[in-house]
Parts: structure tokens; C-alpha cells; sequence
């Protein structure tokens, strides 16, 4: 799904009810740019001291604004990040033993990391929810909000992709229930252990 259209609370949802693996692309891609990473150093290289806080890591919002105004700094970044995201979520299927593992992955298809799946499930959510969510949790303006959302894929473009859709603009109650009966449809063809 696209930016705050609500991956996570799905991702939770499914590791906390279902016991389902959940591997985080967002998280590994933050493990990509620690201090004193290959990525991390490519990245100050770039763009100098002033990319950093004062504690010495990537200052996140900095580095946002950047890259989300303009598409060929974060062509270049993403050339960085997306082959070790790809990487580490392969070595990390393989130390998994049930036979479904959840990949959070926001830019699935903007990465071009479909062939890792076997199914795609787009999280969507009308623009005017996905804005204030966006600018609720990340406290940006309506304009940065909107340049982050407009950076990615459609989220139109990706359910024409999708195998699954959860429509997550409504209760969190609707949410969980759309993901409770997707589940009891799959369950011949998956395996989840039941607390």
C-alpha cells in the first residue's frame, strides 16, 4: 500500500492474532543507513554534515525533503537501499520455517520485489484519510504530505496488481474483520499457528 494507508496495523494484526512472521522492508531499510554503513557513508558523502543530527545518524526529515522533491535524488537513493532491503529479506525468508511469512514491503512494486511473493495484498485508503494520517503521524504539511504521497505509485496503479484488497478508510473494527474473513478463505492454502 502506499504511504499511511495503514500496512502495519495490518502487519501487526496478522503477527499478534494469527502468529504470522512479519518481515519489515521500512525497518531493514533503516538497518541500510546505521552510522558507519556503506549506505550511511554514500549518503554523507552526498550531501555533507548537514544531512546528519546531532547525535550523529541520519536526519530522517532532512534527507525526506530531499529526496521526495526531487525524483532523481531519490532515483540515486533507492539504487542504494532497495538491492540491500532485497538481499536481507531474502536471507531472512530462508531462516523462517512456517510456509507463509508476511513482507511488508511499501514500494513491492516500485522495487520490482514481486518475484519474492506469491501473493500481493494492497492496503488502500481514500487520498483525504491517507493525508491526515500522514500528516497526523509524521507532522508535515499538507504540502510535504502530499509530495510524499505523489512520489510513490498510484495507489490505484497498485490494486489493479493486487491479488487482495483491504480497504482500510473505515473503523479499525471493518479492518480487522476484512482481514479475518481473507484468512478463513485462504486457510486451505496457508499455515498459521492459532494461539
Amino acid at each position: 500500500g502506499g504511504i499511511a494507508t495503514g500496512k502495519s496495523t495490518v502487519s501487526n494484526y496478522l503477527a499478534n492474532k494469527y502468529l504470522i512472521p512479519i518481515l519489515d522492508a521500512d525497518s531493514i531499510a533503516r538497518e541500510a543507513v546505521i552510522p558507519t554503513s556503506p549506505i550511511f557513508l554514500d549518503i554523507l558523502n552526498r550531501y555533507g554534515q548537514d544531512i546528519l543530527l546531532n547525535n550523529g545518524t541520519l536526519n530522517r526529515g532532512k534527507l525526506g525533503d530531499i529526496i521526495f522533491n526531487n525524483h532523481q535524488e531519490k532515483e540515486w537513493l533507492e539504487s542504494k537501499i532497495h538491492p540491500f532491503v532485497r538481499e536481507q529479506l531474502r536471507e531472512k525468508i530462508k531462516t523462517l520455517s512456517p510456509s507463509i511469512v508476511i513482507l511488508s514491503v511499501p514500494l513491492l512494486f516500485e522495487a520490482k520485489m514481486t518475484d519474492l511473493v506469491d501473493q500481493i495484498w494492497v492496503i488502500s485508503c481514500d487520498f483525504a484519510t491517507q493525508l491526515k494520517r500522514l500528516q497526523n503521524r509524521n507532522g508535515l504539511t499538507e504540502k510535504q504530505a502530499i509530495s510524499r504521497i505523489n512520489s510513490q505509485m498510484s495507489l490505484e496503479e497498485k490494486m489493479k496488481l493486487a491479488d487482495v484488497v483491504i480497504d482500510n478508510s473505515q473503523t479499525l473494527a471493518n479492518l480487522y474483520q476484512q482481514i479475518d474473513n481473507i484468512v478463513d478463505s485462504l486457510k486451505s492454502h496457508i499455515y498459521y499457528q492459532k494461539p
